[in-house]
Protein backbone atom coordinates (compact mmCIF):
# COMPACT_ATOMS: atom_id res chain seq x y z
CA UNK A 1 0.00 0.00 0.00
CA UNK A 2 1.27 3.11 -0.80
CA UNK A 3 0.80 6.09 1.34
CA UNK A 4 2.93 9.09 0.39
CA UNK A 5 3.03 9.75 -3.64
CA UNK A 6 23.64 3.14 21.55
CA UNK A 7 23.71 1.51 24.77
CA UNK A 8 20.04 0.88 25.00
CA UNK A 9 19.68 -0.08 21.02
CA UNK A 10 21.42 -3.66 20.60
CA UNK A 11 22.69 -3.58 17.18
CA UNK A 12 24.26 -6.54 15.33
CA UNK A 13 27.88 -5.18 13.50
CA UNK A 14 27.81 -3.77 10.15
CA UNK A 15 30.34 -1.80 7.63
CA UNK A 16 30.97 1.92 9.15
CA UNK A 17 30.39 2.97 5.66
CA UNK A 18 27.60 1.24 4.93
CA UNK A 19 24.84 3.42 3.25
CA UNK A 20 20.80 3.10 2.80
CA UNK A 21 17.95 3.82 0.83
CA UNK A 22 15.15 3.21 2.99
CA UNK A 23 14.19 3.06 6.86
CA UNK A 24 11.79 0.33 7.81
CA UNK A 25 9.92 0.29 10.72
CA UNK A 26 7.80 -1.69 12.97
CA UNK A 27 5.20 0.47 14.16
CA UNK A 28 3.61 -0.98 17.31
CA UNK A 29 6.26 -0.71 20.15
CA UNK A 30 8.52 1.31 17.70
CA UNK A 31 6.50 4.46 16.97
CA UNK A 32 3.12 3.77 18.48
CA UNK A 33 3.16 3.17 22.42
CA UNK A 34 2.95 -0.48 23.74
CA UNK A 35 -0.17 -1.40 25.85
CA UNK A 36 1.81 -2.03 29.03
CA UNK A 37 2.77 1.71 28.89
CA UNK A 38 -0.82 3.01 28.64
CA UNK A 39 -1.63 0.94 31.84
CA UNK A 40 -2.52 3.82 33.96
CA UNK A 41 -5.42 4.70 30.97
CA UNK A 42 -6.68 1.23 31.30
CA UNK A 43 -7.24 1.77 34.82
CA UNK A 44 -8.97 4.96 34.37
CA UNK A 45 -11.59 3.87 32.02
CA UNK A 46 -11.80 0.69 34.06
CA UNK A 47 -12.35 2.09 37.37
CA UNK A 48 -9.44 0.05 38.35
CA UNK A 49 -7.33 0.97 41.65
CA UNK A 50 -3.80 2.19 40.38
CA UNK A 51 -1.07 -0.20 40.15
CA UNK A 52 -3.96 -3.03 39.52
CA UNK A 53 -1.96 -4.16 36.06
CA UNK A 54 1.53 -5.12 37.72
CA UNK A 55 2.54 -7.46 34.09
CA UNK A 56 5.10 -4.89 32.47
CA UNK A 57 6.12 -6.67 29.05
CA UNK A 58 8.76 -4.51 27.92
CA UNK A 59 9.33 -2.02 30.28
CA UNK A 60 10.30 -4.77 32.99
CA UNK A 61 10.23 -8.50 31.47
CA UNK A 62 11.29 -9.97 34.91
CA UNK A 63 7.51 -9.14 35.83
CA UNK A 64 5.86 -10.55 33.21
CA UNK A 65 6.74 -14.34 32.60
CA UNK A 66 4.18 -14.53 29.16
CA UNK A 67 6.00 -11.75 27.94
CA UNK A 68 9.20 -13.76 28.53
CA UNK A 69 7.88 -17.18 26.76
CA UNK A 70 6.16 -14.66 23.62
CA UNK A 71 10.18 -13.37 23.30
CA UNK A 72 11.93 -16.60 23.53
CA UNK A 73 9.29 -17.99 21.05
CA UNK A 74 7.80 -20.62 23.57
CA UNK A 75 4.53 -21.47 21.99
CA UNK A 76 2.95 -17.81 22.15
CA UNK A 77 2.68 -15.21 19.48
CA UNK A 78 2.11 -11.40 19.91
CA UNK A 79 -1.47 -12.05 18.98
CA UNK A 80 -1.42 -15.15 21.73
CA UNK A 81 -0.47 -12.59 24.36
CA UNK A 82 -2.75 -9.83 23.82
CA UNK A 83 -5.13 -12.14 23.60
CA UNK A 84 -4.24 -13.32 27.13
CA UNK A 85 -3.89 -9.82 28.92
CA UNK A 86 -6.96 -8.80 27.06
CA UNK A 87 -9.27 -11.37 28.79
CA UNK A 88 -7.55 -10.67 32.13
CA UNK A 89 -7.97 -6.75 31.87
CA UNK A 90 -11.72 -7.77 31.50
CA UNK A 91 -11.76 -10.14 34.71
CA UNK A 92 -10.06 -7.18 36.45
CA UNK A 93 -13.30 -5.03 35.49
CA UNK A 94 -15.46 -7.52 35.73
CA UNK A 95 -16.55 -7.78 32.06
CA UNK A 96 -15.39 -9.74 29.13
CA UNK A 97 -13.24 -8.51 26.82
CA UNK A 98 -11.35 -9.50 23.62
CA UNK A 99 -8.50 -8.61 22.31
CA UNK A 100 -9.75 -5.87 19.97
CA UNK A 101 -12.32 -4.39 22.41
CA UNK A 102 -9.18 -3.90 24.29
CA UNK A 103 -6.94 -2.44 21.84
CA UNK A 104 -9.96 -0.39 20.56
CA UNK A 105 -10.48 0.96 24.14
CA UNK A 106 -6.44 2.29 24.26
CA UNK A 107 -6.02 3.46 20.58
CA UNK A 108 -9.47 4.58 19.32
CA UNK A 109 -9.83 7.16 18.98
CA UNK A 110 -6.05 7.75 17.58
CA UNK A 111 -5.25 10.72 19.33
CA UNK A 112 -1.41 12.11 18.80
CA UNK A 113 -0.44 11.48 22.10
CA UNK A 114 0.04 7.58 20.83
CA UNK A 115 2.64 8.21 18.48
CA UNK A 116 6.23 8.71 20.32
CA UNK A 117 6.97 12.42 19.46
CA UNK A 118 10.67 11.11 18.59
CA UNK A 119 9.38 8.27 15.66
CA UNK A 120 7.62 11.85 14.30
CA UNK A 121 11.28 13.87 14.36
CA UNK A 122 13.10 10.76 12.81
CA UNK A 123 10.63 9.95 10.46
CA UNK A 124 10.57 14.03 9.52
CA UNK A 125 14.66 14.32 9.56
CA UNK A 126 14.79 11.00 7.42
CA UNK A 127 12.70 11.97 5.01
CA UNK A 128 13.80 15.59 4.52
CA UNK A 129 17.18 13.93 4.06
CA UNK A 130 16.00 11.75 1.20
CA UNK A 131 15.40 8.04 2.89
CA UNK A 132 12.57 6.17 2.10
CA UNK A 133 10.33 5.65 5.36
CA UNK A 134 7.97 2.49 5.29
CA UNK A 135 6.62 0.36 7.96
CA UNK A 136 6.67 -3.76 8.24
CA UNK A 137 4.03 -4.85 10.78
CA UNK A 138 2.75 -7.55 11.63
CA UNK A 139 -0.59 -6.70 13.35
CA UNK A 140 -2.16 -3.49 12.53
CA UNK A 141 -5.00 -4.44 10.88
CA UNK A 142 -5.70 -7.16 12.83
CA UNK A 143 -5.42 -5.39 16.04
CA UNK A 144 -7.02 -1.95 14.84
CA UNK A 145 -9.38 -2.51 11.55
CA UNK A 146 -8.95 -1.46 8.23
CA UNK A 147 -9.34 1.71 8.70
CA UNK A 148 -7.66 3.15 11.45
CA UNK A 149 -4.77 3.91 10.29
CA UNK A 150 -6.17 6.29 8.10
CA UNK A 151 -6.65 8.59 10.91
CA UNK A 152 -3.05 8.57 12.19
CA UNK A 153 -1.22 11.50 10.38
CA UNK A 154 2.29 9.82 11.08
CA UNK A 155 1.58 7.05 8.52
CA UNK A 156 0.26 9.15 5.97
CA UNK A 157 4.19 10.00 6.12
CA UNK A 158 5.12 7.39 4.95
CA UNK A 159 5.98 5.39 1.90
CA UNK A 160 4.57 2.43 1.93
CA UNK A 161 2.66 0.24 4.83
CA UNK A 162 3.15 -3.30 4.18
CA UNK A 163 1.14 -5.16 6.70
CA UNK A 164 1.26 -9.00 7.25
CA UNK A 165 -2.30 -8.94 8.74
CA UNK A 166 -2.99 -9.18 5.05
CA UNK A 167 -1.62 -12.32 4.09
CA UNK A 168 -0.79 -14.01 7.21
CA UNK A 169 2.76 -14.10 6.79
CA UNK A 170 4.76 -12.67 9.93
CA UNK A 171 7.78 -11.44 10.36
CA UNK A 172 10.79 -12.76 10.94
CA UNK A 173 9.20 -15.47 7.57
CA UNK A 174 11.68 -14.45 5.09
CA UNK A 175 8.47 -14.03 3.14
CA UNK A 176 7.29 -11.06 4.71
CA UNK A 177 10.50 -9.04 4.25
CA UNK A 178 10.88 -10.13 0.05
CA UNK A 179 7.67 -8.79 0.47
CA UNK A 180 8.39 -5.55 1.83
CA UNK A 181 11.07 -5.67 -0.52
CA UNK A 182 8.39 -6.05 -3.78
CA UNK A 183 6.52 -3.47 -2.27
CA UNK A 184 9.01 -0.93 -1.64
CA UNK A 185 10.99 -1.38 -4.58
CA UNK A 186 14.02 -1.35 -2.07
CA UNK A 187 16.35 -4.44 -2.18
CA UNK A 188 17.04 -5.62 1.20
CA UNK A 189 20.53 -4.51 1.71
CA UNK A 190 19.92 -1.29 1.25
CA UNK A 191 17.44 -1.11 4.29
CA UNK A 192 18.02 -0.43 8.00
CA UNK A 193 14.94 -1.85 10.02
CA UNK A 194 14.02 -1.37 13.42
CA UNK A 195 11.97 -4.08 15.19
CA UNK A 196 11.19 -4.50 19.21
CA UNK A 197 11.26 -7.97 19.14
CA UNK A 198 14.57 -9.42 18.71
CA UNK A 199 13.09 -12.64 16.90
CA UNK A 200 12.08 -10.00 14.15
CA UNK A 201 15.66 -8.57 14.17
CA UNK A 202 17.26 -12.17 13.60
CA UNK A 203 15.12 -12.63 10.49
CA UNK A 204 15.76 -9.48 8.96
CA UNK A 205 19.75 -10.08 9.54
CA UNK A 206 19.24 -13.11 7.93
CA UNK A 207 17.60 -12.08 5.05
CA UNK A 208 20.56 -9.71 4.23
CA UNK A 209 18.80 -6.13 6.09
CA UNK A 210 21.00 -4.40 8.78
CA UNK A 211 18.44 -4.59 11.79
CA UNK A 212 18.72 -2.80 14.87
CA UNK A 213 16.86 -3.74 18.34
CA UNK A 214 14.34 -0.81 19.65
CA UNK A 215 14.38 -0.86 23.44
CA UNK A 216 10.80 -0.04 24.03
CA UNK A 217 11.82 0.71 28.11
CA UNK A 218 14.68 3.35 26.72
CA UNK A 219 12.57 4.91 23.36
CA UNK A 220 14.35 7.79 23.32
CA UNK A 221 17.73 6.76 23.39
CA UNK A 222 16.49 3.84 21.15
CA UNK A 223 15.14 7.11 18.82
CA UNK A 224 18.45 8.84 18.85
CA UNK A 225 20.49 5.45 17.91
CA UNK A 226 18.15 5.10 14.34
CA UNK A 227 19.33 8.73 14.03
CA UNK A 228 22.82 8.44 14.58
CA UNK A 229 22.82 4.95 12.28
CA UNK A 230 21.07 7.23 9.53
CA UNK A 231 23.60 9.82 10.58
CA UNK A 232 20.35 12.49 10.99
CA UNK A 233 20.42 15.71 13.23
CA UNK A 234 17.46 15.21 15.03
CA UNK A 235 16.18 18.09 17.34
Amino acid sequence: MSVRSGACVACLPMSASRSYDLLLLDFGGVCLLNPVELHHKTEQLLDLPEGTLTWLGPLDPSTDELWQRMIAGDGITERDYWTVRAEEVGRRANRPMTRSEYMSMLYDPPTPDLVRPAAQRTADAALAAGYGVSVLTNDMRDFHGPEWELRIPFLQKMDHIVDCSDTKVLKPDPRAFLRAAEMTGVSLDRMLFVDDQPRNVEGALACGLDAMWFDIANAEDSWSGVGDRLGLSVG
